[in-house]
């Protein structure tokens, strides 16, 4: 089933409600946008979310209301280094950030299992201030520079980072400028939505007031980021780019042929910061009060910046392209048996990420196998009957039989959504299917709804089990989620990358 942008929210909101750190459990840590915006592009109108609870509907509040609805929903941009996906596991500068702030936001909580989450939606950097302002984010936390036109439309956190200057970076097609002003009559081309668009305008705002020629500014994809305009203009295919100065030390030692013109200033003394919507004080208070301890400059913000800028291997992590490891290597498997069962393979990709790092070498001591860990009797079983579990393709395929096995079995009342059969499965995969019907019996004699997961049978397992199955449960769709979009923004950076010329 195809599954719509609106309806990803809606998931995400639902499956983050509740998600603990992995690194809770002893898991392997996963470290790891407007009426005035360029570029802005109307939301899709179809609706597949869950209507009863409509946790899928864009929201806007200040930080009690993100409390009270238990997540925070951070809005950033698939980029190496910064949030990207390796081996199925979620990394980057950006990922660190949003964990420690959910750490910050969580202190002092008077609920145990039941947080506050701070959850990772990566979109195109177009869409970053419009999914803001229509409620589909709640913090951008991608590099963005505090300028005038964007300070007209949302509210900035205190600096994140150190002064940064946008500098002119010039290539072999390049011919020779002495000055900024010899780009009078020239072509630059940017993404719309960039910083670097509000500065060439402003270099244009002058060169009207002298009589020069203006700079004719020509929009590039907005799926391109700056790595990929460095490369274009390494190849010869763009002459200059405007990029911030940091970002040319990056990637110095690989894209030998572009000279970074740091006499060619376009803007100096700027700051990027975190951006949110306009009247949320609490929200403004919080991250100040969070960033004063983490960003740049301070202990945990040096060290956050070595490990993924500075002392960061941008060359081999990034032009690898390769972020998905064990999970590109296995998606035709969980593709032909998530079709064969109807179960979305991105889940069951995400469950097997959550079961085992995808890792089919992986034994429990309980005797569970590989990638889906299964025990061989589970395999076995009738309802099951798949042999030899050791093979990844059997394991798979015996998981996801298992997890429609239980959907269908204990979990087919039509009074229960498709959504949360598939939760309710999920959550009688990680803690048995007895004890599922169990927890569903207490939920109801506690007052909550027997047939829904989030808020309601999770909160008896949170009391009666602990936090295992409630994380078990988030984490699945935290990690799916990190899939869809990841998958999606790559593809899109694929192609904008092809037709700029700049793949091979």
């Amino acid at each position: 089933m195809t599954i719509t942008l609106r309806w990803l929210f809606a998931l995400l909101i639902l499956a983050v409600a509740a998600c603990s750190d992995p690194s809770e459990t002893g898991a392997p840590e996963p470290v790891e946008l407007e009426q005035k915006v360029p570029g802005f592009a109307p939301l899709p109108d179809n609706e597949e979310a869950d209507t009863e609870r409509s946790l899928g509907d864009p929201w806007v509040g200040d930080l009690d209301g993100m409390k009270e609805r238990r997540v925070i929903r951070v809005l950033t941009v698939y980029s190496v280094g910064r949030y990207y996906i390796d081996a199925g596991r979620e990394k980057g500068l950006i990922k660190e950030a949003a964990m420690l702030f959910d750490t910050f936001i969580n202190k002092g909580g008077k609920q145990k299992h039941i947080k506050t989450r701070v959850v990772i939606v990566p979109v195109a950097r177009d869409q970053l201030i419009p999914y803001l302002l229509r409620g589909w984010g709640d913090i951008v936390i991608a590099s963005l520079s505090i300028t005038p036109e964007r300070q007209s439309i949302v509210d900035f956190s205190i600096p994140a980072s150190k002064p940064i200057s946008e500098i002119l970076l010039t290539g072999p097609s390049a011919r020779h400028l002495d000055s900024i002003d010899d780009l009078a009559g020239e072509t630059i081309y940017v993404r719309q939505s960039s910083s670097y668009r509000e500065s060439v305008e402003t270099l244009n705002e002058r060169f009207r007031r002298e009589g020069r020629a203006l700079v004719d500014i020509e929009p590039v994809s907005e799926h391109l980021e700056d790595d990929d305009l460095i490369e274009m203009v390494s190849k010869g295919l763009l002459p200059w780019a405007v990029v911030d100065d940091y970002k040319m030390d990056l990637w110095k030692d690989h894209f030998t042929n572009v000279v970074a013109r740091n006499d060619i200033v376009f803007r100096s003394g700027g700051q990027t910061a975190w951006a949110i919507r306009k009247g949320s004080p609490q929200l403004e208070k919080a991250i100040n009060d969070f960033l004063k301890k983490n960003r740049e400059g301070t202990l945990v913000g040096n060290v956050l910046m070595n490990r993924y800028v500075r002392d960061f291997d941008w060359a081999e992590n990034a032009l690898a392209r390769d972020e998905f490891g064990r999970f590109r290597q296995l998606e035709a498997i969980f593709r032909k048996y998530g079709e064969k069962y109807e179960v979305d393979h991105l889940l069951a990709a995400a469950q097997g990420f959550q079961e085992s790092r995808l890792d089919q070498e992986a034994r429990s001591a309980a005797g569970a196998i590989g990638v889906m860990q299964l025990l061989p009797s589970t395999a076995k079983d009738p309802n099951v009957d798949i042999s030899k579990i050791d093979n990844v393709d059997n394991n798979i395929h015996a998981g996801i039989k298992y997890v429609n096995f239980l959907r269908a079995r204990y979990f087919s009342d039509p009074d229960i959504s498709e959504l949360d059969q598939t939760l309710l499965a999920l959550a009688a995969y990680n803690v048995g299917p007895r004890r599922m019907i169990n927890l569903r019996n207490k939920a109801e004699k506690l007052g909550y709804d027997r047939n829904v997961w989030f808020d309601n049978v999770e909160l008896a397992a949170a009391r009666d089990v602990g936090r295992e199955p409630v994380q078990y449960v988030a984490n699945i769709y935290k990690y799916y989620i990190a899939y869809r979009y990841s998958i999606e923004e790559l593809a899109k950076r694929s192609e904008a990358r092809e037709r700029a010329g700049i793949d091979g």
